[in-house]
């Protein structure tokens, strides 16, 4: 466990009052006792993917700071501690803003009740609001806008978490310029000119119900030819489209 007491700045200490979340404030608390927390002692407080848990202090404005320490078999391991108190960021303290029905069912009239990314409907409560330019970045608008936020369904939300956390972080976020992370495929699916700053197209598809016989079918064909169903997919696009204009 690490127990390295770190002296906490009043104004830092008074914003980390602010935070209510469970297992942001489990973060917190945990660095104003011992002054840093390591992967291994968010592991053993039962939360296996550690930066998710830290992500949640950072989405509450609070400024967070990564190094590095030895871990319990000597290997270097993440540790968290809190970061600069000038850069708390205040609209973001308290969390996140949370949605009415009606503002749900505002973005399901603009989607159609489908998922943004993979274009496949869903039952609505199968559909999580989900900001465009992520909370972490961006924080709350003081006046909700359809236009800042998209419905996603659970699994393609896991993906776009995992993408910005990887990706965006390290290219798009970095540029601080909102035209170019609002350009790219994890906030604007519909009509995007990059993804983390590289010059790639990307299609979700998705088959439910009755489909899930032609992806079945997809799926041995690929096989049969020793190939993946986008192959095919592909192939068939290029010979449509090849028909198409000549």
């Amino acid at each position: 466990m690490a127990n390295k007491k770190l002296q906490i700045d009043k104004k830092l200490l008074a914003a980390t009052k602010k935070v209510t979340g469970k297992r942001a404030r489990a973060v917190i608390d945990f660095i104003i006792k011992h002054g840093i927390i390591t992967t291994e002692d968010l592991e053993k407080m039962g939360y296996l993917h550690p930066p998710r848990a830290v992500r949640d202090v950072r989405e509450n404005g609070i400024p967070i700071e990564t190094t590095r320490v030895k871990g319990s078999n000597g290997k270097s391991i993440a540790a968290y501690k809190f970061g600069d108190p000038t850069k708390i960021e205040a609209f973001k303290l308290g969390g996140r803003s949370t949605f009415s029905k009606e503002f749900k069912s505002a973005l399901l009239k603009i989607q159609g009740g489908k998922c943004a990314i993979c274009n496949e409907i869903y039952d609505k409560k199968y559909l999580q609001i989900d900001h465009r330019v992520p909370y972490q970045f961006s924080g709350d608008t003081i006046e909700l806008n359809t236009k800042e936020f998209m419905l996603l369904c659970a699994e393609c939300n896991r993906k776009k978490d995992r993408a910005t956390e990887i990706g965006c972080s390290k290219t798009c976020f970095k540029t601080n310029d909102i035209k170019v992370i609002k350009s790219c495929f994890w906030a604007s699916p519909e009509n995007y000119s990059h993804i983390c700053m590289e010059p790639i197209r990307r299609m979700e598809l998705a088959w439910t119900g009755k489909d899930v016989k032609d992806y079945d079918e997809l799926a041995k064909l690929a096989k049969s030819k020793k190939v993946a169903p986008q192959d095919i997919i592909k192939q068939q696009l290029k010979d449509s489209l090849k028909k198409e204009y000549d």
